[in-house]
């Protein structure tokens, strides 16, 4: 009997117990499935965590003032200033793609008839850059409007309407901040949110650092940022600043340099566990379908002993015995695990059509795994009941009622 006839026989006997079959396969189709859809989950979250953190910011690194004197003149003179920030442009100048400064006011606004407080960001043109700020209607600030000292402002997609019905409406309006009469020139909302855990709220206007230098009595950065060119120089770089700004104030005063780069490591650990850990609950899934293909195969090898009987007394080999029923086996698992893998592959192709912001990725190395996984689980939990039909007696094996 060749290999093409042993697989024949062995898709008839599979086919002779149709129920039998698909139940035992059933785990393997769950097993796999969930294989492909904890790769499939983990790979989604890690790459979402990572690019909303990228999202606030790539290659970020921003600081500000720290803690200093108590004598209010020398507290002054450790606050970061606009030439500490141009002298990061001038030294770090290769090094980075834009760094900036961001200024704090409040002034009051007429809101729906109320007089309520606003939050008045100053900053230049290359602060959306650094933001990764998104400008759906109008237009950003540009080096012209910092440098002439324009009054323009721009609003967050929430102020602009409640102060003039919609963000489109907004552009070209007059708006009168700290007794000066500002032009609304464009609308802008962060592309990933901070949730109000940066000097962005969702209600902020913001101005050129010029103008809102005016509006200050004592000139303080709280915070600048700076965004790097190349990943593996945002740490060194870190350091780098800091010396920086201390060199430029006096000792003693203390400044908060940070990065996202820790943030990135620890969200990416994160995830490696966790993939780590579902894969290994999907791989005792797969184990305990092994285990169920092999108590059926047992199972089959016992109701089947009168015709192993007669294959040996006719001639069949113990060879060619093994070989059916590891084939059958065989069968169950990659069939089982061909199903589960469709299954686990059309879960993403479905999302896909309804989650617009989120990449479901595929992964084939998954795909792979899965379907090597499928075959290891036939050949290995296949082989007992396959050895044990191969070593029967034909003569007791006829006797066997």
């Amino acid at each position: 009997m060749n290999f093409g006839e042993a697989l024949r026989f062995s898709y008839q006997s599979l086919a002779a117990n149709k129920v039998r079959t698909l139940l035992t396969a059933l785990g393997l189709v769950i097993g796999n499935a969930s294989v492909i859809l904890v790769v499939t989950i983990s790979l989604t979250s890690r790459d979402y965590i990572l690019d909303q953190i990228r999202g606030i910011g790539s290659n970020l690194i921003y600081g500000s003032f720290e803690a200093g004197s108590q004598t209010s003149t020398l507290v002054d003179a450790d606050f970061v200033k606009m030439a500490d920030v141009e002298a990061i442009r001038r030294q770090f100048g290769g090094r980075i793609t834009a760094a900036t400064a961001v200024m704090t006011s409040y002034d009051t606004v007429p809101i729906q008839g109320k007089q309520e407080d606003v939050r008045i960001i100053g900053s230049d043109d290359q602060y959306r850059l650094v933001r990764n700020l998104a400008v759906p209607e109008g237009r950003f600030m540009d080096a012209n409007d910092v440098v002439m000292r324009n009054r323009v402002a721009m609003l967050t997609g929430k102020l602009a309407k409640r102060l003039f019905g919609s963000q489109s409406a907004a552009v070209g309006q007059k708006l009168k901040l700290h007794g000066l009469q500002f032009d609304v020139i464009g609308t802008f909302r962060e592309r990933t949110s901070t949730f109000g855990l940066s000097e962005l709220t969702d209600e902020t206007i913001l101005i050129p650092i010029s103008v809102q230098r005016y509006f200050i009595p004592v000139e303080r950065v709280d915070p600048f940022y700076v965004q790097a060119k190349f990943t593996q120089d945002v740490v060194p770089m870190t350091d780098q600043i800091k010396q920086l700004i201390q060199s430029r104030h006096r000792p003693g005063a203390r400044y908060s340099i940070e990065n996202l780069a820790g943030i990135l490591d620890t969200a990416q650990k994160v995830a490696m566990v966790l993939t780590i850990v579902l894969i290994i609950v999907s791989t005792l899934a797969l184990f305990i379908s092994g285990i169920g293909i092999m108590n059926i195969m047992l199972v089959t090898v016992t109701e089947r002993t009168r015709e192993i009987g007669v294959r040996m007394a006719v001639g069949a080999s113990r060879r060619e015995v093994l070989l059916q029923f590891l084939l059958e086996a065989v069968l169950i698992s990659i069939g089982g695990g061909s199903a589960g893998i469709l299954a686990g592959i059309s879960v993403p192709l479905i999302l896909q059509y309804f989650l617009d912001d989120v990449k479901v990725p595929i992964s084939f190395l998954s795909i792979a795994v899965a379907f090597g996984t499928s075959l290891a689980v036939g050949l290995i939990f296949g082989l007992l009941p396959a050895n044990r039909a191969s070593r029967m007696n034909p003569t007791t094996a006829l006797r066997y009622e």
